[in-house]
C-alpha cells in the first residue's frame, strides 16, 4: 500500500513538471507560445495567455494625395472608331476580313457588284460628249462674233453652255472617282478599302448580302476601332463628385492582371447624374499597352492634389482574411481587437499606408503571424 500510495505521488509530480514545461516559453524556439482561443462573445476580439509576448509598434504618418477608388469598364474612344461605308448600292461579291480581326489603313475588305457603277459610267460619257459639242459651239460662236455674224449675247450664250457642260463633266469625273472606277477600266465591281488600321468590332454583310443604302438600308458595312487608346467609364457618387476634376490622374488596376497598374487622365465628367444609383460617368482616357480589352472590369484611384494625413503599419502587421484586410489593436489585458482597415501604397522600410480604420500613432500588433490560427478558428 505504502509503495503503491509513493507510486502514484511520482506520477502526479511528472505530470504536474511536464505540464509547466508545457506551458513555459522556450526562448530557444524563438517563437511565443501559441495563442489559446478564449471565448469572449465577441468575434472581433481575441484573447492570448501571454500578451507581453506581442510585440507593439506606434503607427506612424504619411502625407498623400487624396486618392478615391471608383469601379468601371472599358470601352471603345468613339472618336477612333470609323465606320466602313459602301457608296456603291449592290450585292456583295466577295469578304476578305471578318469581326475582330486586325486590319490595316487601305486593305481591301470586301468588293461589290453595283449597278450604280454602270449609271455612273453612263452619265460620264455623256458628259463628255455633251461638252465636246458646247465647246465646239463655243468655238464657232467666238469665230462667228468676231466677224460681226453674231450678237454678244449670242456668243455669252454660247460660252455659259460650254461651262454647265464642263462642269456636269467634271461632277462625272468625280463621281466616278467617289465609287472607286477607273474611267480608263471601267468595271461594275467596286472595291471597299479599310479607312484606318484597327480592329474590326462590327460586321453587317456577308457574302452575298446587300451592301449600300439602297438595298439594305445602311452604307455602313464594317465598323473598324483603333483600340491604341481607349476609354474607362467610371461610375462615380454625387458625394465624390467635388473631389473629381478634368485632367485629373488615375492609376487604373485590371482584374484579368493583378499587380500591373496604368496611368491615365480624366477626360470627361458626365453632367447627368443615373437617377436610381445617383452616380455619374467619369470617362478616363488611357494607352493601351496590348492587354486592354473592350468590356474588361477595371477599378480606377483618382489622384488628388490636396494632400491627407494617412498611417502607416509594418506590412507584417497587415492580415488578410475573408477578403478584408485587419490590424489588431491592444484592447486591455490580455485582449486585442481586430479593426478592418483600407491599405494603400507600400511605402518605405516596408510599411504599408493605411488610408481608414486607424490613425497615427495608434498603437498594433506588429506582426499577426501568430494570431493567425485564432481568426481561421472563429
Amino acid at each position: 500500500m505504502r509503495r503503491a500510495m509513493l507510486s502514484i505521488a511520482g506520477c502526479l509530480l511528472v505530470c504536474l513538471f511536464l505540464a509547466s514545461c508545457g506551458k513555459k516559453f522556450d526562448p530557444a524556439s524563438g517563437a511565443p507560445p501559441r495563442p489559446q482561443i478564449v471565448e469572449t462573445g465577441n468575434e472581433s476580439v481575441v484573447t492570448v495567455e501571454h500578451p507581453e509576448e506581442f510585440s507593439l509598434v506606434a503607427a506612424g504618418e504619411i502625407d498623400a494625395p487624396h486618392r478615391l477608388s471608383v469601379t468601371g469598364l472599358i470601352f471603345p474612344d468613339i472618336n477612333r472608331e470609323i465606320p466602313v461605308i459602301s457608296l456603291a448600292s449592290g450585292r456583295v461579291v466577295d469578304v476578305f476580313v471578318t469581326l475582330d480581326q486586325n486590319v490595316r489603313k487601305g486593305q481591301l475588305l470586301m468588293k461589290v457588284e453595283s449597278p450604280d457603277v454602270t449609271n455612273a459610267f453612263d452619265a460620264y460619257l455623256k458628259a463628255v460628249n455633251d461638252e465636246d459639242l458646247a465647246n465646239k459651239a463655243y468655238l464657232r460662236a467666238r469665230d462667228l462674233f468676231a466677224h460681226g455674224a453674231i450678237a454678244q449675247a449670242d456668243l455669252e450664250q454660247a460660252a455659259d453652255s460650254e461651262a454647265d457642260a464642263r462642269a456636269d463633266l467634271d461632277a462625272a469625273n468625280r463621281q466616278l472617282s467617289t465609287l472607286g472606277v477607273d474611267k480608263n477600266h471601267p468595271s461594275d465591281i467596286v472595291n471597299v478599302y479599310a479607312p484606318i488600321s484597327g480592329v474590326v468590332v462590327a460586321q453587317n454583310v456577308t457574302n452575298a448580302a446587300a451592301a449600300g443604302v439602297t438595298y439594305s438600308g445602311s452604307a455602313t458595312a464594317f465598323t473598324i476601332a483603333d483600340l491604341s487608346h481607349l476609354w474607362a467609364i467610371c461610375d462615380v457618387y454625387e458625394n465624390d463628385l467635388s473631389q473629381v476634376r478634368l485632367g485629373q490622374e488615375a492609376r487604373i488596376a485590371l482584374s484579368a492582371y493583378p499587380g500591373m497598374v496604368l496611368t491615365g487622365r480624366v477626360s470627361d465628367i458626365g453632367p447627368v447624374l443615373d437617377p436610381n444609383i445617383r452616380t455619374a460617368k467619369v470617362r478616363i482616357d488611357v494607352a493601351n499597352p496590348g492587354m486592354l480589352r473592350l468590356g474588361m472590369f477595371v477599378t480606377a484611384t483618382l489622384i488628388g492634389l490636396k494632400k491627407e494625413v494617412h498611417a502607416t503599419v509594418p506590412a507584417d502587421a497587415i492580415l488578410h482574411l475573408h477578403d478584408q484586410d485587419w490590424v489588431f489593436v491592444p484592447a486591455g489585458g490580455d485582449h486585442f481587437r481586430r479593426i478592418a482597415v483600407q491599405p494603400g501604397n507600400m511605402v518605405p522600410g516596408n510599411s504599408e499606408e493605411i488610408l481608414s480604420g486607424i490613425a497615427p500613432g495608434q498603437q498594433v500588433v506588429r506582426s499577426v503571424l501568430q494570431l493567425e490560427a485564432v481568426l481561421e478558428a472563429q
